[in-house]
């Protein structure tokens, strides 16, 4: 197969961009997961398919290694699907285009999917490689990671033999990550009637396009714009002021990725037409300026359109209206244990309208159960007072850190050899399959790190092509060096 990124290692290269050429949207996997599964039986290793989606390869150690612990390379077969407004992308169906742009690789318009492809790609460059020193390998690629974790949540105890995890989901080149937050989803649900208008009105649509996005985990401390909150900003005023009459709404897409769009088919009284489009040209010139920094291409536009035949009635999109503005979006509070990690947040990730309802769809995020248990009773009592329907569902648990884990004193002792500097050990925000794995394997020995990636779920996500080749220098050094013990599990 031709490379058509020519980097070193080739070999993860060469992995990496047969992976942009396989459609793998989450939920949508089953051609990853049979070129994956073909991968390690092409290889004459033994390959299982479960029955939550997940691929497991196991290769057996060099000759005269076994004696090294038992190594579990994980890393999730999905990506997160998203593409800049105006560009005609088919994530079911169509590959992922590349493009080198100096010292990185990123996509044309879209998700570019090194998170977690980069991680796949290494785990398969070791599977198919004769010259590694290594250990009894494992290489666990897991299902819909990125809308759920069912894959990790659906692993059935006693099929991993192995004792350390090396989880290849990290984002930051010379970081070893050992904890992440925990998460669960909140849905939101505001039943309405519609009703036909009567009077003289005039429909527009509003526009709010441009943000930067990003994971709502890694991201969510810089300070970006989301379009649902600024959006809804728009319309709360326009309501309140100029008799705004909401027909639908669509904002965001994904419940880990910070909107970046949003659009509002409306209805204005004509009487109260210009002053509204004058209100939001100025409002959207404030909120610009806020963001210049953060989201220097921010669009905020009024279109005229028809007017609507029906809306949403007026006291449901008004409860919305207020709900959305007071619910928290962001950073809720910074870690007092480790400078510079964000503990708790909310990314406010979606509001649509359609079939009679209007759904809002967020993500928490805590490393400390109770303040997640804060942070869902605050939602919750928003909506109870909108008059809205809040569950809460999916939780996944945060990974506790292990400052005395083994093979962080390898990985430590390795990476100082290499290259010449202490490696930086610390937790992340964003939710790692590790909290689930470790629920199912105690006594899993775990670390995630992986290349530098920038701006993961949204359309300008780029990786460091120098990072990669450190990342796979340092992957390939630390199988070599994993501490003696008992290779595999015995236990079922």
């Amino acid at each position: 197969m031709e490379n058509k990124l020519p980097f070193y290692p080739d070999k993860v290269w060469k992995r990496f961009y047969r992976l942009t050429q396989i459609p793998r949207p989450s939920g949508k996997e089953e051609r990853i997961r049979q070129y994956t599964a073909g991968f390690g039986s092409s290889l004459g290793l033994e390959t299982i398919v479960d029955s939550a989606g997940n691929v497991l390869v196991r290769k057996p150690a060099t000759p005269g290694m076994e004696h090294l612990k038992g190594v579990i390379l994980q890393s999730h077969l999905d990506m997160v699907p998203q593409k800049n407004s105006g560009r005609i992308h088919d994530f079911e169906c169509d590959p992922i285009e590349t493009v080198a742009d100096g010292e990185w690789v990123r996509a044309n318009g879209t998700t570019l999917g090194a998170d977690n492809g980069i991680g796949v790609a290494a785990a398969l460059a070791v599977l198919e490689s004769d010259d590694l020193v290594h250990g009894p390998l494992e290489a666990l690629f897991t299902a819909n990671e990125e809308a759920g974790m069912s894959g990790a949540r659906g692993l059935a105890p006693g099929l991993l033999k192995g004792t350390v995890l090396l989880n290849l989901d990290s984002e930051e080149e010379g970081e070893l990550f050992i904890g992440c937050a925990g998460g669960v989803d909140a849905k939101i649900t505001f039943p309405f009637s519609e009703k036909r208008l009567s009077g003289d009105y005039k429909g527009f649509t509003i526009q709010v396009t441009g943000l930067k996005g990003g994971h709502s985990g890694m991201d969510i401390n810089l300070g970006r714009g989301n379009a649902n909150k600024i959006m809804n900003r728009l319309l709360y005023h326009g309501s309140r002021s100029f008799g705004l009459q909401l027909a639908s709404l669509k904002g965001g897409s994904l419940r880990n990725a910070i909107a970046r769009e949003s659009f509002a088919h409306v209805a204005i009284p004509s009487n109260h037409a210009d002053a509204f489009a004058d209100m939001l040209s100025v409002a959207a010139l404030k909120i610009k300026n806020v963001y210049r920094t953060t989201d220097p291409g921010l669009k905020i536009e009024i279109v005229t359109a028809n007017i609507p035949e029906k809306v949403i009635e007026q006291r449901i999109s008004e409860r919305m209206l207020n709900a959305v503005y007071a619910f928290p979006d962001g950073v809720m509070r910074m870690s007092s244990d480790m400078a510079g990690l964000v503990e708790t947040s909310n990314n406010l990730a979606v509001v649509v309208s359609g079939e009679g309802s209007i759904v809002i769809e967020c993500l928490l995020r805590s490393s400390v159960e109770f303040e997640s248990e804060n942070l869902q009773t605050m939602i919750g009592s928003i909506s109870d007072l909108a008059g809205a329907v809040s569950v809460f569902d999916h939780g996944y648990p945060g990974w506790k850190p292990n400052i005395d884990s083994p093979v962080l004193k390898t990985m430590r002792e390795v990476y100082e050899r290499k290259f010449g500097k202490s490696p930086h050990v610390t937790a992340v925000h964003a939710g790692l399959e590790c909290g689930i794995l470790g629920g199912t394997y105690p006594g899993l020995d775990m670390i995630s790190f992986g290349p530098t990636i920038r701006y993961p779920h949204s359309p300008d996500e780029k990786v460091h092509i120098g990072s990669v080749g450190r990342f796979w220098d340092f992957l390939v050094e630390t199988l070599g060096h994993i501490p003696s013990g008992q290779g595999l599990r015995t236990e079922d």
